[in-house]
């Protein structure tokens, strides 16, 4: 058991949801809840697919189709769907061994790609505390987020969530930079920061991209909570050596999923997906 579902289990274990929903701070839901929703991220498409954070229109389709293959088993993982749920599987990271292997164009086109899902949200945070991409591509580089929910327990990490444009998604920064963001992700305010955000919404899937796993620190305090890991290797870039030493690096227990990026080999057992010319491949 993790240790944020033990955090869970003691605060329901007297069966008292009133206590549980205090500690949460969900005694004002529905006002908290109506407060989130009027923070509304525009989500400029066109400016993501030309900053390469998304395929060429003329792919999309085929690359929507290729996600779809992608995300299923991440999401039955998840969510217990035909299958038994992964301790923390709602929280799911996007890591590399290295920058430049297609880390954050996987994480936001995952994301796009979960949330047109029935009856799920999707929230894409921002990890990468190091060098805060997706935060700048959205317009939120300046805005409270993942560290400062962490650094300051009287801030409820649900007021810090955007609302975005996108039916289902949702958008959570990467807060004000710190030179302790490794200590704190890997403090138990962490843990009580995501604790509170799986406890109230059930349906509700994050998606942390974070920093390269052989560059920084803050990626290896991530991937001992997040209960699945997908390291996206770029084919022909990434050394076999690079890989094997940065997959040693994650914390014992963790079985990461590799998502091989930007190849044109196709074999039986992988899912594939394209962006641009290359093909992507992914098994898990």
């Amino acid at each position: 058991m993790s240790i944020i579902e033990r955090a869970l289990k003691r605060l329901r274990a007297d069966g008292n949801d009133t206590q549980v929903r205090r500690v949460f701070g969900r005694v004002d839901e529905a006002a908290s809840e109506q407060a989130v929703a009027r923070r509304v991220i525009s989500i400029d498409q066109d400016a993501l697919r030309a900053s390469g954070l998304l395929p060429p229109k003329q792919q999309e389709l085929e690359i929507a189709n290729q996600y779809r293959q992608i995300k299923r088993p991440l999401i039955a993982a998840a969510m217990g769907r035909g299958r038994e749920a992964v301790p923390n599987g709602r929280l799911i990271m996007m890591a590399s061994a290295l920058a430049g292997e297609g880390k954050t164009f996987t994480a936001i086109n995952l994301a796009f790609s979960m949330a047109r899902e029935e009856n799920l949200q999707v929230v894409l945070v921002d990890a990468d505390v190091a060098k805060p991409q997706i935060s700048k591509m959205f317009g939120v580089h300046s805005e409270l987020g993942l560290l400062n929910a962490v650094s300051n327990p009287t801030l409820d990490p649900e007021r810090l969530i955007f609302s975005t444009d996108v039916p289902n998604l949702f958008m959570l920064s990467a807060g004000t930079q710190s030179d302790r963001a490794t200590e704190l992700l890997a403090s138990e305010r962490m843990v009580d920061a995501l604790t509170r955000l799986l406890a109230r919404n059930p349906n509700r899937i994050f998606i942390f991209d974070s920093s390269p796993l052989l560059l920084t620190t803050e990626s290896l305090a991530l991937a001992a909570v997040a209960g699945q890991v997908l390291v996206v290797v770029r084919a022909e870039n990434t050394e076999h050596h690079v890989l094997v030493d940065a997959l040693n690096r994650l914390p014992e227990g963790c079985s990461p999923s590799l998502v091989l990026n930007q190849t044109t080999l196709k074999s039986a057992g992988y899912y594939y997906y394209g962006y641009g010319t290359p093909a992507t491949t992914t098994e898990q």
